[in-house]
């Protein structure tokens, strides 16, 4: 089963305790964005991978379901 950038991202918000609107002030963006960015409606731009990719401290790789770990 292919894990979804939606999923990974919300599983990680979670897992490091943070609302949607706790996260978006710490990437510096909207709430909004991160809300549609879960729900698929938008698709992350490569600025936003690598400040999930550093805040969370994971590949790109693995925000987009690529690697496992």
């Amino acid at each position: 089963m292919k894990i979804l950038f939606s999923e990974r991202l919300q599983q990680l918000r979670k897992e490091h305790g943070l609302k949607q609107a706790q996260l978006a002030e710490i990437l510096q963006t909207t709430q909004r964005r991160i809300s549609y960015l879960e729900s698929e409606k938008i698709k992350p731009d490569l600025m936003l991978l690598w400040k999930l990719s550093d805040y969370f401290d994971v590949s790109i790789d693995y925000l987009v379901g690529k690697e496992e770990y």
